[in-house]
């Protein structure tokens, strides 16, 4: 006898490993501002001592957000960090599908 296999679908993967929808938006929220500073970091061609420097942290924490370690990074520090590279947050809210 078969076992039918549930192919669910979701519209990113932090939908599918979170517990709640709240959570799956923060960690959303969080990969983007994360992606943002890597990039401004890479493109900008910063050491991680200048980058440090210039976001208010240390040069280890720097090493985090480059390895992606998103479980060490508040939604709030992102977004205090973005600013600090002088980079803009732009928002939007709508209905949930």
């Amino acid at each position: 006898m078969s076992k039918k296999v549930r192919k669910d679908q979701f519209a990113s993967v932090w939908d599918a490993i979170e517990d709640t929808p709240a959570l799956a938006e923060n960690m959303k929220l969080r990969s983007v501002l994360m992606t943002a500073l890597k990039n401004h970091i890479t493109r900008t061609e910063m050491s991680q001592t200048q980058a440090a420097e210039l976001l208010g942290v240390t040069q280890p924490r720097i090493s985090d957000l480059m390895r992606g370690k998103i479980n060490l990074f508040a939604l709030d520090a992102l977004v205090t960090m973005v600013t600090a590279a002088g980079l803009h947050i732009e928002m939007r809210v709508r209905d949930a599908a």
